[in-house]
């Protein structure tokens, strides 16, 4: 289903009860913020928001896509598997054999449709250009500060449209931009990204970039620019894909770019790779954590054009789940099918937790038929696309359902020996990852925990399961070790042999040393993993602990494995936070993402005013413990 705006889908969205507008005034620097998180962290994501007033002229609308049902509003299906198999059969009726004519005439109306979808230039204005500023100021715009420490406002869902100068070949992709005055900001594109190569590309060349922005219009354009694709496949074609229409593009005012026609908002401008970096951040980001300062390029505005009756579209990151993780989630399924069939034909499933933040943990469930399958797909996927940015891979067999995480823990732990079991390697990170020693770069972990074949089993391969007691004189323990704050066992007294232990972090403060003592205590059981965080962590809160812990590891630097006198190998986890006080660590260490006091304050007292149901609590409430001093960097660093 195509949408010609934002418009469109907000009618549906109302027709479908999955809209909330507010007309009293919320502020665009930090109160919608505030009030989205609220709605966004309800179960099933709450519904979506329109701001009719934020001191412009211009609604805004967040959380569009924060749900799985919204998403399939968006693209036109009932569930998210369906584009999957949409893939799936197309791939197939193209790429089977054809023995004579008759066969190939049945692949021209697979053919005719996927020309359907290519993106098409069209002459004259588009709806995004009804109104033109030539004299730009994107202070028109309701621009967000989203938390107290951004280092100012950010486009938070812009459609970047880049093109290679060598080749031709456009980009579409999806970069913050901070705002520094009426028409400069800074476009915030990473290493790995396609932007970020024909800036390279423009600096080689010694010419001007020309960029044009994107905001609103079919929320395909959104998704497509989020969407992990191969390199110099146009997004534009996806989306046409997506939505079953192509999309109409037009000529932008002020540069050689084209848009889409039916945009809500377009900014358009240029970068000068002559000019020097500006030091963008600190920004709350998506890990739950603030991005902090780096460089990045100047983007200078040169034109701004909308429609009439445009709409602002903005997202808001932090601790998960918010409106990207059901994006991920989205990307999730429509990409398992892709990598079926061009990489990795036994993988049966994927799943990516929300508290995984996209990159630090994907579980693959494999289709398993011989010795070494595991490491293999493991050592694929870390060299596939943006899979090379995974930090934790966990493999299991067919027989587990992945989704259920309760199940899906109990049974790849009794498949589990850590001794046997476990790989490590380096590679690209996202750069995003503040737990690396270096930015972008540092260590991934790799768990076989599929069923073993009798070519991979080993002496010491223990299959351990089965209620574990107790651990003995467990106050006389934590006293005697005296850094210890908690130790949850919860899972090892259920039959999961883990331990989560929270500790009173200092300067000496050795995790394997730790762990051989606790585990010392034990008379002939098998503790499989240890995990260590810090003292404000709820370690019985398994979701924050997930979270916190797969953040804050470099597991070729945090990851150890011990093996007391006479028993079967554990792997220790150290998720704490680092500082410099650590060996080999010198960056520094960013804070967890929180609304201020008086942010939440404000948004309690006008809550009844804003119309939109009962009192919701401010999340932040529950995270503030994590905070670590005043600012976007970790105090102790």
């Amino acid at each position: 289903m195509a949408f010609n705006s934002l418009n469109e889908f907000i009618h549906l969205l109302e027709k479908e009860n999955e809209l909330l507008r507010i007309s009293h005034f919320a502020d665009p620097v930090l109160e919608i913020t505030e009030i989205t998180d609220r709605i966004s962290k309800l179960p099933g994501g709450g519904k979506a928001l329109l701001f009719e007033n934020n001191g412009t002229g211009f609604p805004v609308l967040m959380n569009a896509l924060g749900s799985e049902k919204r998403i399939c509003l968006a693209l036109g299906i009932k569930k998210l598997d369906d584009i999957a198999t949409r893939i799936d059969t197309l791939f197939r009726e193209i790429s089977s054999p054809k023995s004579g004519l008759f066969d190939k005439l049945k692949m021209l109306p697979a053919l005719k449709e996927i020309a359907s979808w290519l993106p098409r230039s069209v002459s004259g204005r588009g709806k995004c250009q009804e109104i033109i500023e030539n004299d730009p100021d994107v202070e028109i715009l309701p621009v967000l500060k989203c938390w107290p420490f951004d280092g100012g406002r950010f486009f938070t869902l812009p459609v970047v449209i880049t093109t290679d100068p060598v080749t031709g070949l456009r980009n579409v992709g999806m970069y913050r931009m901070q705002v520094y005055n009426r028409n400069l900001t800074a476009m915030h594109w990473h290493r790995h990204k396609t932007g970020a190569r024909h800036f390279e590309e423009y600096k080689k060349a010694g010419r001007r970039m020309p960029v044009a922005v994107a905001l609103g219009g079919d929320l395909s354009y959104t998704y497509a620019a989020t969407a992990p694709l191969p390199d110099n496949l146009d997004e534009f074609l996806f989306a046409g894909f997506l939505r079953n229409k192509k999309v109409d593009l037009v000529k932008c005012i002020s540069i050689d770019s084209w848009v889409p026609s039916d945009a809500d908002i377009i900014i358009e401008g240029y970068i000068d790779p002559k000019e020097e970096l500006i030091l963008e951040g600190p920004f709350g980001d998506h890990t739950g954590f603030y991005s902090l300062p780096d460089l990045y390029p100047r983007f200078h505005i040169t034109c701004i054009t909308h429609r009439k009756d445009a709409v602002y579209p903005a997202t808001i990151v932090g601790i998960p789940p918010q409106e990207d993780a059901y994006i991920a989630k989205a990307t999730e399924r429509i990409f398992l099918a892709p990598i079926r069939l061009a990489l990795l034909p036994e993988v049966a499933d994927i799943d990516v937790p929300d508290e995984g933040v996209a990159h630090n943990m994907t579980v693959v469930k494999i289709n398993k038929s011989y010795p070494g399958q595991a490491v293999k797909v493991i050592n694929s996927l870390w060299g596939a696309g943006q899979m090379m940015l995974n930090k934790i891979m966990l493999v299991v067999s067919d027989d587990i359902d992945i989704h259920d995480y309760i199940n899906l823990t109990r049974k790849a732990i009794d498949n589990y020996n850590p001794a046997t079991d476990t790989c490590f390697s380096r590679g690209p990170l996202d750069v995003l990852d503040h737990s690396a020693g270096k930015m972008s770069y540092g260590g991934k972990l790799g768990i076989d925990a599929t069923l073993k074949l009798p070519e991979e089993e080993q002496a010491e391969h223990l299959n351990i399961s089965g209620k574990i007691e107790n651990l003995p004189d467990l106050p006389d323990l934590i006293k005697r070790l005296g850094i210890i704050g908690e130790i949850n066992q919860e899972l090892s007294s259920a039959g999961i042999p883990v331990l989560i232990i929270s500790v009173n972090k200092t300067k000496e403060f050795n995790a394997a040393r730790i762990a051989e003592e606790i585990l010392s205590n034990f008379k002939g059981q098998h503790i499989k993993i240890v995990v260590f965080a810090d003292k404000e962590v709820d370690i019985f809160d398994y979701s924050i602990t997930f979270w916190y812990v797969t953040n804050n590891i470099d597991p070729t630097r945090d990851c150890q494995f011990i093996s007391p006198p006479g028993r079967p190998a554990t792997l220790c986890i150290d998720g704490t936070r680092k500082s410099k006080d650590n060996i080999n660590f010198f960056r520094d260490w960013p804070n967890v993402i929180v609304s201020s006091d008086e942010t939440i304050r404000k948004v309690d007292a006008m809550w009844d005013q804003l119309g939109i149901g009962k009192f919701i609590i401010s999340p932040s409430l529950k995270y503030k413990v994590l905070v670590n001093g005043a600012g976007a960097t970790s105090e102790d660093t």
